[in-house]
């Protein structure tokens, strides 16, 4: 903490300079001033924490000197001296939300104890603000990779009510409406860029957006974002007026052409780099955002090819010149979709809807441009199967997004269709892998929870809860993998363990019908004897023990 003493009586500060012990106070430093308006000098020189003045000055009184503490500076703490017990400045010192008001001549301990509680109240307000702002922090970042996993979703094509996005939107403080007009720019980055570490990288597309906001924030709610193709993305809407009656407006194309070439040169001044922008046509947020993003994204790598163009904007018309050709992409997207087939592992089926699809493609002769847009769609839904399995898509096929290979699997239906196949099993392989890890993981739990000492009381029910499973689905589980019954487990389990006391141990039958967790001794012994052909006490009387 800094300290500002401040009274026309010099004498009264340089004592206070001299006696208090300032270090154990937690005060750094302290300065000295014969006058408010010295005071105000020393506080636009230097940072202060607490300012300890006296109220009677000429030329500035303390109180005015308050006064403008407060107006220019509200953090600082403010400790009044005054050698009047009068109940009007007491009032006034209240008012102004003094720390303390202290008399003069001025006591030390009780001036310590003052400056003590002051410095305590800072360091504690400081600590809750360091801890709110983390808080904050961790929100935004939360906030980052739930608005990510949003976007994703939606450019991949996952099927979302739209009551779900706007509600999902309104929690992560994300600024667009649903059923409104929006833009699409996607974002390529330069060779510098490219050339990062992926820590250093994440920095830079974190800088990109928030340059992007500030540019648009005027005219355009921006919702910038990270898509699984290696590209940034940003979405815009119009903003609205209060002339419209809440209407979006029309997306002025002038005005937005103008707003992205700043937003360039913003990131080649700070981020001293350049990035290429495509800017698809308009379209209905969120129903028509994959469709225009697969479209969108095939138009950037084609245009890649194409040196010294960073601003392109979509040719409406050729957006909308749709040939029947091209159609049979649409095959894809027809319910029940590519991407609902494979998270719900229907992989035969989504086998057999790949085929139709390139069979029509075949059948059109669709030329390459179509023929790209047909991959889009495909690793779109493959994408968005992986990321749910826990796998990038480039851990399955390393060359998989290689700008020169991407070429060749979009060079002919035929490319296309083997890749795809490939993918597909692939993924098929991997969900059977991990299918099979997670009944192998259940299965451990079950026998763990039966084979305890505490587990003889136990049935397939209460069993199917504690691994939140249906009893009649972990039954046909259990029965598949281990080629037994759950119950027929559960009861060899209780006989092997009443065998094991009746050998070893002088118990009662009654006390190890409870110990089995059985209810009356007639039903165990029941049970024993179909099990092993005799009673308990049979088997104790045969001198087994």
């Amino acid at each position: 903490m800094n300290i500002l003493l401040v009274d026309d009586e010099s004498y009264v500060t340089e004592s206070l300079y001299q006696t208090i012990p300032w270090n154990e106070l937690s005060v750094r430093e302290v300065y000295q001033a014969a006058s408010a308006l010295e005071a105000i000098d020393l506080l636009e020189a230097h940072e202060i924490d607490i300012v300890v003045t006296d109220v009677r000055m000429p030329a500035m009184t303390g109180l005015e000197l308050m006064e403008t503490l407060a107006d220019r500076w509200p953090q600082v703490r403010c400790i009044l001296l005054s050698g009047y017990s009068d109940f009007e400045y007491a009032k006034q010192a209240i008012r102004l939300q003094a720390s303390d008001y202290i008399l003069k001549p001025v006591d030390d301990g009780e001036f310590i104890q003052s400056v003590h509680a002051t410095v305590t109240s800072i360091q504690a307000e400081r600590e809750e603000l360091g801890h709110y702002y983390h808080l904050l922090y961790s929100r935004k970042s939360d906030f980052g990779i739930l608005r990510t996993t949003l976007l994703r979703d939606l450019v991949l094509g996952q099927e979302v009510a739209q009551h779900y996005i706007q509600t999902k939107l309104n929690e992560y403080e994300i600024p667009l409406e649903v059923n409104k007009s929006a833009l699409m720019l996607l974002i390529q980055l330069g060779p510098r860029f490219r050339g990062m570490d992926d820590h250093s990288l994440g920095l830079m597309e974190y800088a990109i957006g928030n340059i992007a906001e500030e540019v648009l924030m005027e005219s355009f709610h921006v919702w910038p974002g990270k898509t699984p193709h290696h590209c940034m993305v940003l979405l815009v809407q119009r903003k609205t007026t209060g002339h419209e009656g809440g209407r979006a407006q029309a997306i002025d194309r002038e005005l937005l052409q103008g707003l992205v070439l700043q937003f360039q040169q913003e990131v080649k001044n700070y981020l001293r780099g350049e990035i290429a922008v495509y800017v698809t046509s308009s379209f209905r947020f969120p129903s028509e955002i994959s469709a225009v993003y697969r479209s969108g994204l095939g138009d950037l790598y084609r245009w890649e090819q194409e040196p010294g163009h960073n601003l392109r904007f979509a040719d409406d018309d050729r957006v909308q010149q749709r040939d029947s050709s091209v159609q049979a992409i649409d095959l894809l997207n027809r319910p029940p979709s590519l991407l609902h087939l494979l998270e719900t592992r229907q992989w035969e089926t989504a086998h057999e809807k790949l085929e139709k699809a390139f069979t029509a493609m075949e059948a059109e002769h669709i030329g390459q441009a179509s023929i790209h847009e047909a991959f889009l769609s495909v690793t779109s839904a493959f994408m968005y199967i992986a990321h749910k399995q826990g796998y990038y898509i480039h851990q399955l096929d390393q060359a998989g997004f290689d700008p020169l290979y991407i070429q060749q699997v979009v060079q002919s239906v035929s490319k296309l269709s083997n890749w795809s196949f490939e993918m597909l099993k692939k993924l098929s392989d991997i969900a059977s892998t991990q299918e099979t890890t997670s009944k192998s993981h259940i299965i451990k739990q079950v026998q763990e929870m039966v084979t305890a000492d505490s587990g003889y009381d136990l049935s397939v029910k209460t069993i199917a809860d504690r691994v939140f499973l249906h009893p009649v689905y972990l039954s046909k589980i259990y029965k598949n993998e281990t080629g037994e019954g759950l119950g027929d487990y559960i009861i060899r389990k209780r006989m092997e363990r009443a065998l094991y006391l009746l050998k070893f141990t002088n118990k009662k039958i009654y006390e190890i019908t409870a110990e089995l967790g059985y209810q009356n001794p007639q039903y165990f012994s029941k049970m024993f004897r179909k099990y092993y052909g005799m009673t308990p006490n049979e088997y104790r009387d045969q001198g087994c023990c």
